[in-house]
């Protein structure tokens, strides 16, 4: 087989040489489509629904949402782990799925339990909502907001009903988060003394001010006072009747009639302040030393963290023209800043290994042919293995270049072996004259090698396997360096076997072989001779400096540190800071300002 392989290959040498060349074009095109992010996604199937509960404190929302949302979920099918946080005017529930879990069916499921249970909820307790599904690394871009003639209130409105909905547009954005908004809302503040002057209950003000309205954030209308329509039937034609709400100020909505008593109407005016202002906060965003927004771009698991920067940023572009007085800061959190700082890196790393290489190849081999061959295989073979992970949907991240790096041993030892082997066979041939042609030549040399080389390369490539096994977290990372260096060590002994014979039948056929020894080598194998032989002469050494480097493996290995990633050189620092218990929150924004003044 391998045999029939190798003939194969020499046969249609041009077209293999053509084949490869088209691979090369094709996959740097091809590559740079691929997604790219740090880390792999390593976090198993999770789903979050969020319920806003405004004016309930955290043990209310506790006890009347969280508690029925969990029972209605539990037992799920492949449900793993359910977690809960109940905070002033949130309910926060998050399950976790074992790997390996259909994330859009275990969604459907939750959404079907989620049903059922909402008619349940109080009836101030917003629907849940299921949030998007995100991935392990979601947070791509914060994106800070902050003005001197803007108020907060007209930059959330403008931050919620047109920056927002325009980062959702852009391919790969699961959800942008507003930390800091403040909704311009009518707000109805009772007064209880006036409740009580009059005789009037806080249900009955919630419920007509959610009647007049057709929806209040504490309590929802039905649709049975307002909103109903009709028509208008004539001779020839129907005329729509349509209700318009007459309350478009928060002096119209004063005026809505809570009960009629003797024949007066008693109004909200006269138990409450009715006024526009904004929702109780629950936390803040503090920009540039003063308080401000901050935009969280959270991505898709299958989003590709530079395209969706690059598509957040054009987005801002588009809309800097209507953000007039809006200063916006998208370097404060930017994954992307990072991923290219590795690529630049990366790519002059491989610049600068490949000419290594070719100051190597050319010294040790010392002649053009065979180091223009391996130089031309090597590429070839990365090239290869990652055509076969963008076939199969893969993500560029740390991991599998890291694999790439690891298996770049392998790849050199494949191109070099078969033509080292391939110029020896050739010069003893010539030098014998025994008149074979350079194709047979070449072909017996190949399969010699090949065959040793093959079985070797398919023992590293198994002697993976039990990476596959792993799982959790460690599984997650390092399942595709595994994938990443076994491709590549295989696609390299495929392009050993096809490309290089192929290669070296077109450019040594003809050519003048004379040995020409490197002058270094040489150096080399004269300065080995002499330790060899002293080494011969008087072994004991050697075995006590081998034990003593053993001895002191021993000692060192348990003060080694131990990490499951290594070391990034990451830019960006986070700070926490926890208040205590009940701190307000003008004291939580003081603190913080002046945090930031002093770091800054």
């Amino acid at each position: 087989m391998m045999r029939w392989i190798v003939q194969t290959s020499l046969k249609f040498r041009y077209l293999v040489v053509a084949s490869a060349v088209a691979l090369m074009v094709f996959g740097m095109g091809q590559l740079r489509s691929m997604p790219v992010d740090v880390f792999p996604e390593f976090a198993p199937p999770r789903v979050e629904i969020q319920t806003i509960c405004l004016g309930l404190s955290p043990a209310e929302t506790e006890a009347l949402v969280t508690i029925p949302l969990e029972q209605s979920l539990n037992g799920l099918e492949g449900l793993d782990v359910m977690r809960s946080k109940s905070v002033p005017q949130l309910s926060s529930i998050e399950l976790i799925f074992k790997p390996g879990t259909n994330l859009l069916a275990a969604r459907q499921l939750v959404s079907e339990r989620v049903q059922v249970i909402t008619p349940n909820l109080p009836t101030w307790a917003a629907p849940p909502v299921m949030l998007q599904p995100l991935s392990a690394t979601s947070r791509v871009m914060k994106i800070g907001l902050s003005s001197d003639t803007v108020s907060l209130t007209d930059m959330s409105m403008m931050s919620y009903w047109t920056i927002r909905a325009r980062l959702l547009r852009v391919p790969g954005v699961a959800n942008v988060a507003i930390w800091g908004e403040r909704l311009k809302m009518y707000q109805v503040q009772v007064k209880p003394e006036k409740l009580v002057e009059h005789k009037v209950t806080l249900d009955a003000v919630m419920e007509a001010t959610a009647d007049s309205l057709d929806a209040g954030l504490l309590r929802y209308s039905d649709g049975a006072v307002i909103g109903t329509g009709g028509f208008l039937e004539t001779p020839n034609q129907r005329l729509g009747v349509q209700t318009v709400l007459p309350i478009v100020t928060p002096e119209d909505l004063s005026q809505v009639t809570i009960e009629l008593r003797d024949g007066r109407p008693l109004r909200l005016s006269d138990v409450a302040l009715v006024k526009e202002d904004h929702q109780p906060l629950i936390g803040d965003a503090v920009i540039n030393d003063g308080l401000g927004l901050m935009l969280i771009v959270e991505k898709l698991p299958w989003g590709n963290t530079l395209d969706v920067t690059q598509g957040v940023e054009d987005a801002l572009r588009e809309l800097k023209p209507g953000m007039s007085g809006i200063a916006v800061d998208t370097s404060i959190f930017r994954p992307a800043t990072f991923v290219e700082t590795a690529i630049g890196n990366l790519t002059e790393s491989l610049l600068l290994g490949s000419l290594f290489v070719v100051i190597v190849l050319s010294l040790f081999l010392f002649d053009w042919r065979s180091a223009l061959i391996s130089l031309i295989t090597i590429p070839i073979s990365l090239m290869a293995a990652g055509m076969v992970l963008y076939a199969r949907g893969a993500t560029i991240n740390t991991m599998i270049l890291a694999g790439m790096v690891i298996a770049l041993g392998a790849i050199v030892d494949d191109a070099i072996v078969d033509v080292e082997n391939i110029v020896r066979r050739l010069r003893e041939s010539r030098a014998a004259g025994t008149g074979e042609s350079t194709a047979k030549i070449v072909l017996e040399a190949s399969v010699e090698v090949r065959g040793a080389v093959v079985y070797a390369s398919l023992i590293e490539a198994l002697a993976l396997l039990p990476v596959f096994f792993l799982t959790g977290l460690t599984g997650s990372f390092f399942k595709p360096l595994a994938t990443a260096y076994a491709l590549a060590v295989l696609v390299s002994m495929v392009v050993a076997l096809i490309l290089t014979p192929a290669l070296s039948l077109i450019l040594f056929q003809g050519a003048k072989l004379r040995r020409r020894q490197s002058p270094i080598v040489a150096w080399l194998q004269r300065g080995y001779g002499v330790a060899l032989g002293s080494v011969i002469r008087r072994p004991w050494p050697s075995f006590v400096l081998a034990g003593a480097t053993v001895l002191a493996g021993v000692t060192v290995v348990p003060r080694l540190g131990q990490s499951l990633l290594p070391d990034f050189k990451e830019r960006d620092f986070l700070m926490h800071w926890v208040a205590n218990p009940g701190t307000s929150q003008p004291e939580m924004q003081r603190i913080t300002i002046n945090a930031s003044k002093e770091l800054r």
